[in-house]
């Protein structure tokens, strides 16, 4: 239990960064869909549940060490190589918008240079990718828990401190702007983008655990973790739809409305779920062109850790308005692939 658990975290830690710990995904995919919205992450929580456990188990079937190995078993050359290409680009674009996502997270809170907590999180991620990938599982999941805790605490303040009723704060969360066209197209594509997002390093997290029902309990108890602290997001930033609408971290609004204090914590909480995701990203990311843990490796990381910081001038609001919705539909693929191939699973690797 203690080994589905550790990986549950992980799983959950994976996917989740600047966009969801802030509220900014939360707000467009499904707040703005007022009531829809609950359906929209019900809908969710049901798809992450299954393909995460789709994810891990396929991964420790198959002992894998880089997601290459698994989509060319599952899914052959020709469409290999379109999810393969499309795995690459997410690994290297969100990473990148993670980099941005860590300077505007200290600008915005405590009003230093981005290029500040981009710099740092360059360091953090590159001496974390330095340890072997237990160890990455480990530090990935030790952190989940305080994002869990925050917004589970946010939720219940949220609930209980209401000026308005949902019906009346309806008309408000459908007036926010959102690039989706209805509720049901926001769930599929938001969950298609997380699997994405996430695929690479769920599957070589489950390529490091032989047992295979641990590793597909691991992912189903990380895909229900997820969905429901999406539903916990949601209802949250429903409640309070009328004061943060316009917030570009509407979680973070939230919080500030708390305490000051509590807004200062979670804005580390928050720096560290970035942290979390662009050490998944980059890591994965080293892990298809190189073999792991080799010098080959630890530069490649860097080469690529450089070209980010670089790119991530560009803005993270910016990055996340134009990147993460292409990705949302480009991962469709990936995801009817995978719940296809988790119904017709590849034979077992000699052990």
């Amino acid at each position: 239990m203690k080994k589905v658990l550790k990986m549950g975290s992980a799983f959950i830690g994976i996917i989740v960064g600047a966009g969801f710990a802030s509220g900014a995904e939360i707000l467009q995919y499904f707040t703005a869909f007022g009531y829809m919205g609950i359906v929209a992450a019900i809908i969710s929580t049901a798809l992450f549940a299954y393909i995460g456990m789709a994810l891990t188990r396929l991964g420790s079937r198959l002992q894998t060490t880089s997601h290459k190995d698994v989509i060319y078993t599952i899914s052959g050359r020709f469409l290999g190589t379109i999810i393969d290409f499309i795995i690459i680009i997410t690994l290297f674009g969100v990473g990148t918008v993670m980099i941005a996502g860590a300077g505007s997270n200290l600008e915005q809170q405590f009003g230093l240079p981005s290029y500040i907590g981009s710099g740092l999180m360059i360091v953090l991620v590159f001496a974390t990718i330095l340890l072997n990938v237990d160890k990455v599982v480990a530090v990935i999941g030790s952190i989940t828990p305080f994002l869990i805790l925050a917004v589970i605490g946010v939720s219940i303040y949220s609930l209980f401190t209401m000026d308005q009723s949902f019906a009346e704060l309806s008309p408000i969360a459908n007036a926010v702007d959102t690039t989706l066209p209805n509720w049901f197209i926001s769930a599929i594509n938001y969950v298609s983008f997380n699997i994405a997002v996430g695929a690479s390093m769920a599957l070589v997290m489950g390529g490091a655990e032989k047992d295979e029902r641990t590793a597909a309990l691991g992912g189903l108890v990380g895909g229900l973790g997820l969905g429901i602290m999406i539903l916990l997001s949601h209802l949250a930033i429903f409640s309070k739809v009328d004061v943060v609408k316009d917030a570009d971290l509407p979680m973070l609004a939230i919080i500030n409305d708390i305490s000051p204090i509590l807004a200062i914590l979670m804005a580390f909480v928050l720096y560290g779920m970035i942290f979390n995701t662009a050490v998944s990203m980059f890591y994965a990311f080293g892990a298809r062109f190189v073999t792991i843990g080799t010098s080959k490796f630890k530069g490649f990381v860097l080469i690529t850790l450089l070209i980010g910081f670089g790119l991530s001038f560009l803005g993270f609001k910016n990055l996340v308005a134009h990147l993460y919705p292409y990705i949302g539909y480009m991962g469709l693929l990936l995801s009817a692939v995978l719940i296809y191939a988790s119904i017709k699973l590849p034979k077992k690797v000699a052990r």
